[in-house]
């Protein structure tokens, strides 16, 4: 990390930034966090990297002194001119591309390419969206990994095992197909402002998609089971027609509800299905 660059705090006042509540955003300034971060996902030197909600560009430059080429999306165009100046900074001459979108409307590929690595402090009004967008559609994906900042609670559910009470929906989306682990907690005092919550950033790679399983009936029959949560299956799953029967013959107890099946009874179910 370059221990010359100018103190976040410093930029944020000399734009005249504030973080937006309506936008979700919190800010980081510890630099030797944001070099952690960076380093979660590996040697990012010469890697492209596709950052989401860059703010005054923390997390950016932290990116750039890993050596790494930044698509950096923003939607609130207040952080445009911060981000510009580092653009503009002859070590990072070439490797810093500004993109001012709404990131839920970005065709990622298009933009970072085949290959990248996502990592992005999220607003935390759309890091789930983002998150089930990119592990949707088509396998295997346009990324390489995703190095994600989320609510605690909400990392937790990515992560969970069954029979817990942080498994979900969520858990099953992330889990059938990739591997998360939670690679980093980080502490409210971290923040500007101070979110009411921990934090914690997930780290996903993607895995094998199992033979015969479509997607979109992965999704369809997972929302039907955890639909009606406390509900068992035998209620829950007569949602999506022939749901309760597949469950049937797979040998699957229908008196059991939702958070009790494994990510590997789902896949057999949506194969089933399928």
């Amino acid at each position: 990390m370059n221990e010359t660059a100018e103190p976040l705090r410093d930029v944020i006042a000399r734009h005249g930034l504030s973080a937006s509540k309506a936008l979700g955003q919190n800010f980081i300034l510890d630099r030797q966090l944001l070099a952690r971060i960076a380093a979660i996902p590996g040697d990012l030197h010469g890697e492209r990297v596709y950052e989401v909600g860059p703010g005054p560009g923390g997390l950016t430059r932290a990116l750039l002194d890993a050596g790494a080429q930044v698509v950096a999306v923003e939607r609130d165009r207040r952080c445009i001119p911060a981000l510009a100046e580092l653009q503009g900074q002859a070590q990072f001459f070439g490797r810093l591309d500004i993109l001012e979108a709404d990131a839920l409307q970005v065709d990622e590929q298009s933009v970072a390419g085949e290959g990248a690595h996502v990592v992005a402090n999220l607003p935390y009004n759309v890091g789930t969206a983002l998150l089930l967008k990119w592990l949707g559609g088509d396998w295997r994906p346009w990324w390489r990994s995703l190095t994600l900042m989320f609510q605690k609670e909400v990392a937790d559910r990515i992560v969970a095992e069954p029979n817990s009470e942080s498994y979900g929906r969520l858990s099953v989306a992330a889990q059938w197909r990739s591997r998360p682990r939670i690679a980093m907690r980080v502490n409210r005092s971290a923040f500007v402002p101070p979110p009411k919550v921990t934090s914690a950033v997930v780290h996903v790679v993607p895995g094998d998609q199992p033979a015969g399983v479509d997607p979109r009936v992965m999704e369809r029959v997972t929302e039907a089971a955890f639909g009606q949560r406390r509900k068992m299956l035998r209620s829950s799953l007569k949602s999506y027609p022939g749901a309760l029967e597949a469950a049937e013959r797979l040998g699957i107890d229908v008196q059991r509800r939702a958070e009790t099946l494994s990510v590997d009874e789902f896949v057999e179910l949506a194969r089933a299905l399928g």
